[in-house]
């Protein structure tokens, strides 16, 4: 598998891949259908709670989905979410732990950095794709602007603190391909099963570029 041609393709399906934190299992496949019906066909469901890789499963083969398992710290990690049917992953930062457990286990990556540095450090790794975390306190647009200037060969993905103010000022950037939020899926919405309005959220996000 080419794994920076399949995080190519993640990064550039919509302008935003939510970031969801499931706690009920009923809730998985309902959210994955109101994000597709709204046109953000991938997300990002993170490992913090006991259901997150029932979750993914459960939303692996729904149509149109791609589903990314989220906060990857560990070698098991990533064997489980290979296994639960996660196509790609997205970690907050780097090991060469993390990333030979990737190679290992044939998962594509999208990692954390939040320096030049370790931006540059994997670059060398081969990635040329890569999550700017956590943007808002690490910079934010700024940062991410000088960057783009030092550093035109790495796009990146923001997240933590992008919100549906900021996301459109963060698009407009050349090295920035998509975002990361957890706006898209507000605990209350998923709490009342309020599916449609979710949607709607989704619908708004995916023409930001527009």
């Amino acid at each position: 598998m080419n794994h920076n041609k399949t995080i190519a393709k993640v990064c550039n399906a919509a302008p935003v891949i939510p970031v969801v934190t499931i706690s009920r299992i009923e809730d998985a496949r309902p959210i994955a259908h109101a994000l597709v019906a709204g046109g953000l066909p991938c997300l990002e469901i993170t490992l913090r709670t006991k259901v997150a890789l029932d979750a993914i499963a459960a939303v692996a083969d729904v149509e149109d989905v791609i589903v990314g398992a989220g906060t990857l710290i560990t070698s098991d990690q990533v064997n489980d979410a290979k296994e639960a049917g996660a196509v790609f992953g997205v970690s907050p930062g780097f090991s060469t732990t993390l990333i030979d457990a990737t190679k290992r286990f044939d998962l594509p990556l999208l990692p954390g950095s939040s320096t030049a540095s370790e931006a540059m450090q994997l670059l060398e790794k081969g990635f040329s794709y890569q999550k700017f975390f956590p943007a808002a306190s690490s910079g934010g647009f700024e940062k991410l602007r000088s960057l783009a200037e030092a550093l035109p060969q790495i796009t990146f993905c923001p997240t933590g603190g992008v919100t549906s103010e900021n996301a459109k000022q963060y698009l407009k950037l050349p090295n920035i391909i998509c975002v990361g939020g957890s706006w898209i899926t507000p605990n209350a919405l998923v709490s009342s099963g309020d599916w449609k309005k979710i949607t709607q959220i989704a619908r708004h996000a995916s023409a930001l570029l527009e």
